[in-house]
């Protein structure tokens, strides 16, 4: 029998690349334990992917750290682990997405300096009432598609007027970067059109990037160019990988979920037709309780025991936030959306109050909490503040223009995946005015 603990040294030895490795795994399974209640290819059915909730919580009451052995994962699905995972960077890390193309090292990430995000907020902050205008004008008149012509228009839009790029360039811009973010999963197609995406946007950007070392404008495109780095000037590859490794389902996704939930519930949408100060609070529930990105994982940097498991090296941890929302233990009535709940109190993991001052609820496609305050001093907002602002307003200049909104006869709206490791959202959202 090979000793595990020598199997690793001998892995090691094997390892090529940015110095993540492939192992095998080995684990100490007690005896008469069993999961009959599920089994993993439950977790990637159809079914699951319509509904996941009642899956979830089968894990979430009696397997909470269930070991997939279809998939060689473990799925964490408790808020309390969930967030304790997600706040122990000692012993797990998140790989980037570069990693899924096996491209570290093809640029940097400069997210973390402060010009880049500056000139990010303040383009989205100056122009997200301009893009909202410029989607609604697409509307058909009497009836339109919430869904495409408005949570899916204006991410992009925003994006053009983040990068200062034209119509003709933006529409581009678009295929390649939603084929070079949507290539970072399971499936070896997207994976091939993702990298290919990658190469193709970066010669895309090369001139573009070029030009503005020389002559910088007031965008993001100029920001990262422009910057003084200690080690090499930055260069259009680490321009691509900042795209990236950023958020692209969040804003689309919670969008059009916002917008069914209120829909769908009469009563929570005369809330915030009444005071619309509550919109707010509906995208924070929504969020919590219809989250666009379903997990994240992360994986163990040595090994490590963790709820009453031996986790190996290199062991992946699926962290599911959609469980992890609903968890009972913090949430009285978790299935049901309910604006202005009293019960989405400001904690973060570990039991500290968020820096940040936004509520519980995970939204892994925005990272971690930010450790600065809620109004920061000499630095932009959180992802978290910033994409709530972001789609409160498009959404009140939304319900502002027309308060009859009402989804179209006959049609029954669904939120749902469409294939595994997609965003989790109301694909189409038809509505009458």
């Amino acid at each position: 029998m090979v000793n595990p603990n020598t199997a690793y040294e001998h892995e090691e030895d094997l390892t090529s690349g940015p110095g993540y490795r492939t192992y095998e795994v080995y684990q100490r399974e007690r005896v008469g334990e069993t999961t009959n209640l599920i089994k993993p290819r439950q977790l990637i059915s159809d079914s699951f992917f319509d509904d996941p909730f009642p899956l979830l919580e089968i894990l979430r009451e009696n397997y909470p750290c269930y070991r997939d052995w279809l998939s060689n994962r473990f799925w964490i699905t408790r808020y309390d682990d969930v967030t304790s995972v997600f706040a122990d960077d000692q012993n797990f890390e998140t790989r980037p997405k570069c990693w899924f193309y096996d491209a570290v090292g093809y640029g940097r990430d400069l997210w973390e300096h402060l010009p880049v995000q500056w000139a990010f907020e303040k383009k989205i902050d100056n122009h997200i009432e301009e893009v909202t205008l410029e989607a609604m004008s697409f509307f058909q008149e009497g009836n339109t598609d919430l869904s495409k012509d408005f949570a899916a228009r204006i991410p992009m839009a925003l994006w053009g007027k983040v990068l200062n790029l034209s119509t003709e360039k933006l529409a581009s811009f678009s295929k390649m970067f939603w084929a070079m973010q949507c290539g970072t999963n399971w499936n070896p197609e997207l994976r091939e059109s993702g990298r290919r995406a990658m190469e193709m946007l970066t010669a895309f950007l090369s001139p573009i990037f070029s030009e503005r070392q020389k002559f910088p404008e007031d965008d993001m495109i100029s920001a990262i160019a422009q910057l003084e780095l200690p080690d090499a000037p930055p260069t259009v590859e680490d321009l691509v990988v900042t795209l990236l490794e950023r958020d692209y389902q969040t804003l689309h996704g919670g969008l059009s979920n916002l917008w069914f939930n209120l829909l769908s519930e009469p009563d929570q949408m005369a809330k915030v037709k009444e005071d619309n100060r509550l919109m707010k609070f509906a995208w924070l529930e929504t969020l919590r309780h219809s989250p666009p990105v379903l997990s994240a994982d992360r994986f163990a940097k040595q090994e490590v025991e963790r709820f009453g498991r031996l986790i190996p090296k290199g062991g992946l941890l699926h962290c599911s936030s959609a469980a992890a929302n609903r968890d009972p233990r913090y949430f009285h009535d978790p299935e049901s959306f309910i604006v202005g709940r009293s019960d989405l109190c400001q904690r973060e993991p570990r039991g500290q109050y968020r820096a940040d001052g936004l509520p519980s609820g995970i939204a892994f496609g925005l990272g971690k909490p930010s450790i600065h305050p809620a109004v920061p001093k000499e630095r932009p907002r959180s992802l978290y503040a910033l994409i709530r602002d972001t789609a409160v307003t498009a959404s009140l200049v939304l319900l502002d223009s027309t308060d009859t909104l009402i989804i179209s006869r006959g049609e029954i709206p669904v939120i749902s995946c469409r294939q595994l490791g997609e965003m989790r959202t109301c694909w189409q959202l038809p509505v009458t005015r």
